[in-house]
């Protein structure tokens, strides 16, 4: 999934990856695109960290399931 959207994105915006955490095997991998930073969770981390209810006001711009 990491590799997919960083492709999409030098694709669409011509936006490179500056930076990809490659601990996949942590469950937790982080895409720094300068102005977005995405987080992608395995179903346990997501648990564990629980981070709807943590920014639970915050303004959801997308939601994947």
């Amino acid at each position: 999934m990491a590799r997919d959207l960083s492709d999409l994105v030098d694709t669409k915006r011509g936006q490179l990856l500056r930076g990809l955490d490659k601990q996949a095997d942590s469950g937790w991998v982080l895409l720094d695109f300068e102005d977005v930073l995405v987080h992608l969770f395995s179903a346990d981390q997501r648990d564990y960290y629980n981070l709807e209810e943590l920014w639970e006001e915050g303004k959801v711009v997308l939601k994947l399931q």
